[in-house]
C-alpha cells in the first residue's frame, strides 16, 4: 500500500469524528419512500424526507415511469447534443417553463449540476456574483468555478445586500443569488425586496427553488409566485428530486438567451448523460397533476400549520415560519443524535443535523412535513417528540 501516512491520517480523523459523536450513519430503508417506511424490519413514520407532496411512490407517478420505460427504454447512454435528446425531454422542458413562468428550460441530472453549471458560461472576471451567506453548497461550489468577483451578504439581510451591490457597482453585470427557501431553517427569501434592489442597481436575480417548487405560492409555482415576482426573476434552478416526484433530475429555467448559452457551454450538461426516460416521463405526469389541482399543496399547508402549532404549544423551540421544514432547535450535537435515536425506538424516523451541515452550536432535528401524512401520523409524532423531549430534559 502506498503512502501509509495518508491512510493513517484518514483513520485518525474518522476516529475523532466518531469520538465527538458526529459520525453520520446511514439507516437502511427496506420499502418504498412514503409517510410510512420500513427500517430494520420495523415500520416507522418518516418525518425527514423531501417528499413534500407525497408523490415519491404515488401510483400515477409509478405508472407513468413504467409506461415510459416501455415506450422509450431504460437509459440514453449519451449526452444531449450527441444522441441523448428524446421528444419527452423537450416536452418536460416546455412544461417546466410554463409551470415556472419562464421562456425556456434546460434539464440536468441533478440540481447540484444545474447550480454547478450556471455561472461559468454566463459570467467572467468583468462581472460580480452577490450571494446569500447561507446558500446551498451547490451554489457555493458553482460560484467557485466562475472567475467573477464574489460578494456575500448576511443571511436574508436586505441592508447588507444593498451594501454589496454598491461595493460592486463597477461590475459589468451583477447577479444576486439566493435560495428561495433555506433548507436547514425553512426561511423564505424576501424576493419582493430583492427584486426592488435589483431594479435599483440594475442587477440580475437567480433563485434556487428546490425546496419550494410544486407547493409554495397559491398554485404551487414557488416562492416567486408567493412573493408576486414571477416576471421579475432572471434565472431559476430547481430539482425534480423533492416535491416534483422525488427521483432525481434538476433544471435551470429563464430567458431564452440564458438557456441557449447554457446548452452551448454548461459543462455538466455537455459532459453528463441525459436524464433517464423513466424520470422524465414520471416528472411530466407530476406536472400534469399539479396543474390540474392544488389539493396536495393545500393538504401540505394544513398539515404544516397544525404540526408547527402543536409542537410550539408543547414547549419545543421550533424556528418560526410557514414552511414544511420545521427545525427543532437542540443546539447540542450529541443531544440531537440521542433525540433522533430515541425517536426511532418510538417509531418516528428523523435525523439530527450538526456541524458541518449547520454552524457549530446550532444542532437540530429538521422535521419535514408531507402531504402524505395524515392527522393520525402527525399526532403520533407529536406524542413521541413530547415523550422523548421530557426524557432528555429538552422540555418540562
Amino acid at each position: 500500500m502506498s503512502s501509509q501516512s495518508f491512510y493513517k491520517r484518514l483513520q485518525t480523523e474518522l476516529q475523532g469524528i466518531e469520538e465527538a459523536g458526529l459520525y453520520k450513519r446511514e439507516r437502511i430503508i427496506e420499502s418504498p419512500q412514503g409517510a410510512e417506511i420500513t427500517v430494520n424490519g420495523k415500520k416507522v413514520l418518516n418525518f425527514c424526507a423531501n417528499n413534500y407532496l407525497g408523490l415519491s411512490s404515488h401510483p400515477k407517478v409509478i405508472a407513468a415511469a413504467h409506461k415510459t420505460i416501455d415506450e422509450r427504454g431504460y437509459g440514453m447512454s449519451s449526452v444531449r447534443f450527441i444522441c441523448g435528446t428524446q421528444d419527452i425531454h423537450k416536452e418536460l422542458e416546455e412544461k417546466l417553463s410554463k409551470f415556472l413562468g419562464a421562456e425556456d428550460t434546460i434539464l440536468y441530472v441533478a440540481c447540484f449540476d444545474a447550480n454547478g453549471g450556471v455561472f461559468e458560461p454566463l459570467l467572467n472576471e468583468e462581472d460580480a456574483i452577490i450571494s446569500d451567506e447561507l446558500n446551498h453548497a451547490s451554489i457555493i461550489d458553482g460560484v467557485r468555478l466562475c472567475k467573477a468577483a464574489r460578494g456575500r451578504y448576511k443571511h436574508n439581510d436586505m441592508a447588507d445586500l444593498e451594501l454589496q451591490l454598491q461595493a460592486h457597482k463597477g461590475a459589468r453585470t451583477r447577479l444576486i443569488v439566493t435560495d428561495s427557501v433555506f433548507s436547514m431553517d425553512g426561511t423564505i427569501a424576501q424576493l419582493d425586496k430583492i427584486c426592488d434592489l435589483a431594479d435599483k442597481y440594475d442587477a440580475l436575480i437567480m433563485i434556487d427553488e428546490s425546496h419550494s417548487s410544486g407547493f409554495m405560492g397559491k398554485t404551487g409555482r414557488g416562492v416567486h409566485e408567493l412573493c408576486g415576482v414571477i416576471d421579475r426573476i432572471d434565472i431559476i434552478t430547481g430539482t425534480l428530486g423533492k416535491a416534483l416526484g422525488g427521483a432525481s433530475g434538476g433544471f435551470t429555467s429563464g430567458k431564452k438567451e440564458i438557456i441557449d448559452m447554457l446548452r452551448q457551454r454548461s459543462r455538466p450538461y455537455l459532459f453528463s448523460n441525459t436524464l433517464a426516460p423513466a424520470v422524465v416521463g414520471a416528472s411530466i405526469a407530476v406536472l400534469d397533476m399539479l396543474s390540474e389541482t392544488t389539493a396536495l399543496r393545500d393538504k401540505l399547508e394544513e398539515n404544516t400549520l397544525y404540526f408547527r402549532k402543536k409542537m410550539t404549544e408543547v414547549g419545543f423551540d421550533i424556528k418560526s415560519g410557514t414552511h414544511p421544514i420545521a427545525p427543532l432547535m437542540l443546539y447540542d450535537a450529541v443531544i440531537a443524535q440521542k433525540f433522533a435515536a430515541k425517536l426511532l425506538e418510538e417509531g418516528i424516523y428523523v435525523i439530527g443535523f450538526f456541524y458541518p451541515v449547520v454552524a457549530k452550536g446550532q444542532a437540530r432535528i429538521r422535521i419535514q412535513i408531507s402531504a402524505g401524512h395524515d392527522r393520525e401520523h402527525l399526532d403520533k409524532a407529536i406524542a413521541a417528540f413530547t415523550k422523548v423531549g421530557k426524557e432528555l430534559g429538552v422540555i418540562k
